[in-house]
């Protein structure tokens, strides 16, 4: 029961990821520029991240110097490196490949699990790994239509989702040492300092004076980076790197569910087909001992 338990926290974490278009879009419509909105999601979690914790778990403050490096890596390579070429991929290329290119981040988990921790790529992971990159490509809507990708941007999608992944190989090693509330907190610490370097006065101001503007940053904020990190994390201490790399695929899932419920977006057969195809892998992967 405790197994399944850490699965829930992963797909939680994924769910809440994938609400992230529902803000960021209407963020969009209010004039803030991608980059204001990384600074938005990556230093808005940091201060409500240290709002929370030094009323709570004050020793998540507290880590070693010798472990700076961990937190470094997994803050401004696996956030603000995934955020960054994610945004671009999507000024490059349609939002389909960029969702695509994204999600290939499972797969790089699982080869860097391999050769970093010997972990085996057995036959019922890889038949998840299929169904789940099948399932993403189903439900970004590439068959049904044509598409056209950029050097740049095919060069930033796929750097996307290696960021992505390397997250899931610092949390490993940092959860070693530290509860994950802890990885989760010098991530951003790195993560919102780093995204200082896009701040824009004017935007910001602009966003938390208007009703619309401070719900959906909010949202952004706490919804779609605080509560899905800290759930992953969480789940991470139980599930086996690769496995809950995969299982995040849900993802896009829930992302095109709001497309539709939120946006008035077609529920065409192929989104369907992909919904079936990642529940397929997650449930998969819940089975394997």
């Amino acid at each position: 029961m405790k197994k399944y338990i850490h699965y829930l926290y992963v797909i939680l974490g994924a769910a809440c990821w994938g609400v992230i278009g529902l803000f960021t879009r209407t963020l969009g419509e209010l004039g803030v520029g991608v980059f204001q909105r990384v600074t938005i999601r990556n230093f808005g979690a940091l201060v409500v991240m240290t709002l929370v914790f030094a009323f709570t778990r004050r020793q998540v403050f507290r880590i070693k110097a010798r472990h700076l490096p961990l937190f470094m890596g997994s803050g401004l390579l696996s956030v603000q490196g995934m955020t960054l070429c994610l945004f671009i991929c999507q000024n490059e290329c349609s939002l389909a490949v960029s969702g695509i290119l994204l999600y290939l981040a499972p797969s790089f988990v699982v080869l860097m699990g391999a050769v970093l921790w010997k972990a085996p790529i057995t036959r019922r992971k890889l038949a998840a790994l299929v169904l789940a990159f099948a399932g993403c490509v189903l439900v970004s809507g590439i068959m049904s239509g044509s598409l056209t990708v950029s050097a740049l941007g095919l060069a930033a999608g796929i750097a996307s989702g290696l960021c992505y992944a390397t997250y899931t190989v610092f949390a490993h090693y940092a959860l070693e040492h530290y509860e994950s509330l802890t990885m989760t907190y010098w991530t951003f610490v790195f993560a919102g300092l780093g995204s200082l370097l896009f701040w824009d006065t004017d935007v910001l101001t602009a966003v938390f004076t208007t009703p619309s503007g401070i719900v959906n940053a909010l949202g952004l904020i706490v919804v779609a980076t605080v509560l899905p990190y800290l759930l992953y994390t969480k789940g991470l201490e139980g599930v086996e790197s690769g496995k809950a790399s995969i299982m995040a695929n849900v993802e896009p899932v829930v992302g095109a569910l709001v497309g539709v419920f939120v946006f008035g977006e077609v529920l065409s057969i192929w989104v369907i087909l992909g919904v079936v195809c990642m529940l397929a892998g997650v449930i998969l992967l819940a089975k394997e001992n």
